[in-house]
């Protein structure tokens, strides 16, 4: 086994939850999140995604945050983790905060989670920054910007470090909580860097109790040896899905849906969609309101 890199550290959780609650833009956690005693112990449904939205630009390299608004609202899903958002971050994205805007587009609330965070393009200007978000229709309980090792895309020579990026929601799901995990793992080839990638994921995951679901684009086919410890606490949502990248003829399956044991799985596929570089992964869920 290569030598992993560091542990991941939770980190910025009460900015985190202050973020969620000022990117909130659906009704107030009480219906919405409510369930009756007698409810408790039924199982209840929920619809997780996963994309890739490629900052907004689709196969095409068109950027068009309302096309990719019309993608996301057609997967119908309660909970969708993202990777590649930009917030203020360049030309490339018209300099628009992705995240917030989304979240109003879909009326969902949005927690977002910046892996780089830089200075202004210019002076006076929004900090310029790029990760992963979670869009919910639920309440979101709880939120936290873990850190796991990254080697840098900002930099001409770098070295693996706990960078944060690594999105968790615990969200209320008419009286069943569930933490929901969005992350992006490491492209290049060598896999050492997503080795201890998914090691500071399950590190994360150890600590936290009941259901949990983590997606994202994890850049390795599920085969892969250096996912292969995910599947001794979660599982493939999806293992007879289609491919996922890239959107136009797919060849690789990258974008995936985990969940925990005790997380039904009664339904998932990958949807045709050409509004990202990937294409998006939807699965129908089963929870426990037990579940804590």
């Amino acid at each position: 086994m290569k030598p992993r890199y560091g542990r991941a550290v939770r980190s910025t959780r009460v900015a985190a939850v202050l973020a969620a609650a000022l990117l909130a833009t659906a009704a107030p956690a009480t219906a919405a999140g409510a369930g009756t005693p007698g409810d408790r112990g039924r199982a209840v449904p929920l619809r997780v995604a996963t994309y890739n939205i490629h900052a907004g630009a689709g196969q095409d390299q068109v950027f068009d945050l309302d096309r990719t608004a019309a993608a996301l609202r057609d997967l119908d899903a309660d909970v969708i983790g993202l990777q590649e958002v930009d917030v203020h971050w360049g030309a490339r994205s018209d300099f628009v905060d992705e995240a917030r805007a989304l979240a109003g587009k879909l009326d969902m609330r949005v927690f977002f989670a910046p892996i780089y965070d830089l200075d202004p393009a210019t002076p006076g200007g929004e900090r310029r920054q790029y990760g992963v978000a979670v869009l919910s229709r639920h309440p979101v309980l709880d939120a936290e910007n873990h850190e796991i090792t990254r080697l840098s895309t900002q930099t001409s020579d770098p070295v693996p470090v706990l960078t944060p990026g690594f999105a968790e929601v615990v969200v209320n799901v008419r009286g069943a909580r569930v933490h929901v995990y969005s992350t992006h793992l490491d492209y290049r080839s060598d896999p050492s860097v997503r080795e201890a990638q998914v090691a500071d994921m399950l590190d994360v995951l150890a600590a936290d109790r009941g259901p949990k679901v983590l997606v994202g684009d994890f850049n390795a086919e599920p085969t892969a040896p250096e996912l292969a410890p995910l599947w001794t606490k979660l599982r493939d949502a999806a293992p007879g899905g289609g491919g996922t990248y890239p959107a136009l003829d797919p060849v690789k399956r990258i974008d995936l849906v985990t969940v925990s044991p005790g997380v039904t799985v009664s339904g998932a596929r990958t949807v045709a969609s050409t509004a990202s570089d990937h294409r998006p992964v939807v699965a129908d869920l089963l929870l426990h309101r037990r579940g804590r």
